[in-house]
C-alpha cells in the first residue's frame, strides 16, 4: 500500500510572523504538507535569527522554528515589495502573521485588504491580547502572558518569587491552537468558498489553560485562591516531585488504585488499609504525612533508577526529572523520532526537535529552515515575474539574500 499524501499538500500558506508562536504554528503546517513562505524583512532577516544559541550566524532557534519553509526576503516599506506579497497573498490558501494589531492595515495587508483580492483566505492574526480588549495595542511577549494569566503565580515556592519557566508555553501553546483554527477554516471553506479572520492571543490560550485555578475560584464563590505549592500539587495528594540518592521524580499516586499500590509498596497491607487515606480528601488532609512517608521510602533505594524499576512493577506511574542531555539520549526520543537531523548549508548537520505529530502510513514533511531570501528569485518567477523585473527588485533592495543564495539554487 502506497503512503497516503500528507492532509494539507497543496495547500501555500504564507509565514509572515516572527519569534516562536506564528512560526511554530507555520512549521507545523509545513510538516503536514502545506507549501510554506517564510516573508522575511530585509536586511538580517525576522529577528529570531538574532538568538541564540547560534553556530556560523546561523540562530538555532531560528532553525528550529521554520523547518521545511521556503524563504523571501522582502522589504515591505517598498510599494513594489508590497505589491510582491499581495500577489503572493492573492494565490496563497492562508496567511500567518504576528505584527502588532494595525501594523499590516497601514501596509495595505490587512485582512480586508487581502480578503477582497484573495476571498478564500484563511488569515491567521497572532498577537499578546488580541485585537479588542484595553490592552490590544500593546506590545507583548510569552512571559507577559504567562504573568498576567496568573499561570506564573501557580509555579515555585509559596513566598518566594515565581521562577520564569523557561519553555516558549504560550507561544508553543497559541501556535498549537493556531492550527487547530487554521484546519477548520480550510476545512469549512470546502463548504462556503470563503476564508476567514482568525483573531488568537498569547494571553487567552494562557487563561484557557487554567485546569483548576479559576474554577477553584468561580466555584468556590471566591474563597478559594489557588497559590503556589512547590514540589507538589495539594489537591491531588501524592502528585510531585521526590528526591532520592542520585536525582529526582515524579510520582503520580493520587487516584484510588494508583494509592493503593504506593501504600502496599511503601508499607505493605498495613498502610493500604489505613481508612484516613482511602479518599482524595483524607489523602490532602494528611499531605505532609503522605509526603515524608514517600519521600522516606525513596531516599531508602539505591537511585532514582531503582525507584523507577519498583514503582513500574507495581503500577504506580512515575517518571525521572531528566535533564536536556538525558532527553536527548532517551530511547523514547529516538524511537519517536522527536528530534529530526538535517544537513545545513553553512552550519552543517543539525538535531532539533520536530514536530509531534504522527500518521500512520509514512513521515511528515520536516525540511530544513531556509536561507534569508533562499527562495526569492523562485517565488518571484512562479508569480510572473520577468527575469529584468528580479534582477532590478534585487539590485534596488527590494529583494535581499545571504551571499551564500547569490547564486543559482
Amino acid at each position: 500500500m502506497s503512503a497516503l499524501p500528507l492532509p494539507l499538500h497543496g495547500v501555500r500558506v504564507v509565514d509572515a510572523s516572527q519569534f516562536v508562536a506564528g512560526p511554530y504554528a507555520a512549521r507545523c503546517l509545513a510538516a503536514l504538507g502545506a507549501e510554506v513562505i517564510k516573508v522575511e524583512r530585509p536586511p538580517t532577516g525576522e529577528l529570531g535569527r538574532m538568538m541564540p544559541y547560534s553556530v556560523r550566524g546561523q540562530s538555532g532557534y531560528y532553525l528550529q522554528q521554520n523547518m521545511g519553509k521556503k524563504g523571501l526576503c522582502v522589504d515591505l516599506k517598498e510599494p513594489r515589495g508590497c505589491e510582491l506579497v499581495k500577489r503572493l497573498a492573492a494565490r496563497s490558501d492562508v496567511l500567518v502573521e504576528n505584527f502588532r494589531p494595525g501594523v499590516l492595515d497601514r501596509l495595505g495587508l490587512g485582512y480586508g485588504d487581502l480578503e477582497s483580492l484573495n476571498p478564500g483566505l484563511v488569515y491567521c492574526s497572532i498577537s499578546a491580547y488580541g485585537r479588542m480588549g484595553p490592552d490590544a495595542a500593546k506590545p507583548g511577549f510569552g512571559i507577559l502572558a504567562e504573568a498576567q494569566s496568573g499561570v506564573m503565580s501557580l509555579v515555585g515556592l509559596p513566598g518566594e518569587k515565581p521562577p520564569v519557566l523557561r519553555l516558549a508555553v504560550a507561544d508553543g501553546l497559541t501556535g498549537a491552537h493556531a492550527v487547530a483554527a487554521v484546519c477548520a477554516a480550510l476545512y469549512g471553506r470546502q463548504a462556503t468558498g470563503r476564508g476567514r479572520h482568525i483573531d488568537l492571543a498569547l494571553f487567552d490560550c494562557m487563561v484557557a489553560l487554567h485546569d483548576f485555578g479559576i474554577q477553584h475560584y468561580t466555584l468556590s464563590g471566591g474563597r478559594d485562591i489557588a497559590t503556589r505549592s512547590g514540589y507538589d500539587v495539594r489537591e491531588a495528594t501524592p502528585y510531585g516531585v521526590f528526591e532520592a540518592r542520585d536525582g529526582y521524580l515524579v510520582i503520580c499516586a493520587h487516584m484510588p488504585d494508583t494509592w493503593r499500590a504506593m501504600a502496599r509498596l511503601m508499607g505493605g497491607e498495613a498502610l493500604s488499609a489505613d481508612s484516613r487515606f482511602h479518599d482524595a480528601p483524607g489523602r490532602n488532609a494528611h499531605r505532609d504525612e503522605i509526603l515524608e512517608r514517600i519521600e522516606a521510602w525513596t531516599m531508602a533505594q539505591e537511585s532514582v533508577t531503582e525507584c523507577l524499576r519498583r514503582l513500574d512493577e507495581a503500577g504506580v506511574p512515575a517518571a525521572p526529572v531528566q535533564t536536556v542531555d538525558q532527553v536527548v539520549a532517551d530511547p523514547q526520543v529516538k524511537e519517536r523520532g522527536l528530534l529530526v537531523e538535517h544537513e545545513h548549508p553553512v552550519v552543517g548537520k543539525t538535531e532539533l526537535p520536530g514536530v509531534p505529530i504522527r500518521f500512520a502510513g509514512g513521515p511528515l514533511a520536516l525540511g530544513r529552515a531556509p536561507l534569508l531570501g533562499e527562495h526569492n528569485r523562485q517565488i518571484a518567477r512562479e508569480l510572473g515575474y520577468a527575469e529584468p523585473d528580479i534582477a532590478a527588485l534585487e539590485r534596488d533592495g527590494v529583494l535581499r539574500s545571504e551571499p551564500a543564495t547569490s547564486t543559482e539554487r
